[in-house]
C-alpha cells in the first residue's frame, strides 16, 4: 500500500510541474537557426527526464526542467521513488528522494535555452527505510545534502541527454550502504566520510 502511495505522489508531483510549464509557455518555443547552417531548431523551454539506469540502483527518478532564457538559466526538480527498481543491496528499501537544482548555462552556439555546459548548485533530501543486514530490523536512512555539480546537456530536436558529476556536504542518518538514491557518501581510497556526498549520472528525456 505504501509503495502505491509513494508512486501516486511521484506521478502527481511531476504532472503538476509539467502542467505548470505548459501553462506558462503556451507556444513551445521559437525557431532558432543552427550554427552550422543546416536548418532550424525549435527552442523548447521545458523537458521531462528519466535518470538513466536508476532502476538498477533500486529507484525510479523523474525530473522536470524549465528554462529561463532571459537569464541563461533553468530550474529543475527531481523526485525519486525508492523501491521502484532492482534491489541491488537486497535490503528492501522504501521511501523517496527530492532534489532541486538551478542551472547556470554557459553561452551555447546554437542559442538553445536547454543546451550547453552548466554549473548547478543543488539541495537534496533523501528519506527511506531498509532492512539492516546485521539484525534484520527496519532502519531509517534520513539524509540531506548541498551539492555543486558540473555537466553538459545535449539537445537535438525533442531529444535531450544530461550528463553531470559533482559533490558537496551531507548530513543526517547514513544508511549502512552509504547510498542514498540521489547521492553516495564517500567510501573510496580506503576511507569513509559520511559528510562528503558525490553525485554523477545521466538523464534522458524529451523537450516540449
Amino acid at each position: 500500500m505504501k509503495k502505491r502511495l509513494y508512486f501516486g505522489a511521484l506521478i502527481l508531483l511531476l504532472a503538476t510541474f509539467t502542467a505548470s510549464g505548459q501553462a506558462a509557455h503556451s507556444e513551445f518555443g521559437e525557431q532558432i537557426a543552427t550554427s552550422n547552417g543546416s536548418g532550424y531548431q525549435t527552442d523548447y523551454l521545458n523537458s521531462v527526464k528519466l535518470t538513466f539506469l536508476s532502476w538498477l540502483s533500486g529507484s525510479t527518478k523523474l525530473s522536470y526542467e524549465r528554462a529561463i532564457p532571459q537569464l541563461n538559466q533553468s530550474g529543475e526538480i527531481c523526485a525519486s521513488l525508492i523501491c521502484a527498481g532492482y534491489d541491488k543491496y537486497n535490503n528492501d528499501p522504501l521511501g523517496f528522494t527530492v532534489r532541486y537544482g538551478h542551472k547556470f548555462f554557459t553561452p551555447d552556439n546554437d542559442g538553445l535555452s536547454l543546451k550547453g555546459f552548466y554549473l548547478r548548485p543543488e539541495v537534496i533530501y533523501s528519506h527511506y527505510t531498509y532492512t539492516h543486514s546485521l539484525d534484520g530490523s527496519r532502519t531509517l536512512a534520513n539524509m540531506g545534502a548541498f551539492l555543486g555539480t558540473f555537466g553538459y546537456q545535449y539537445v537535438s530536436g525533442r531529444f535531450l541527454a544530461d550528463f553531470w558529476f559533482g559533490g558537496g556536504y551531507a548530513f543526517g542518518n547514513a544508511s549502512e550502504t552509504l547510498y542514498h538514491h540521489g547521492f553516495e557518501l564517500w567510501h573510496w581510497l580506503g576511507k569513509v566520510n559520511t559528510n562528503i556526498a558525490m553525485s554523477f549520472s545521466i538523464r534522458l528525456g524529451f523537450c516540449f
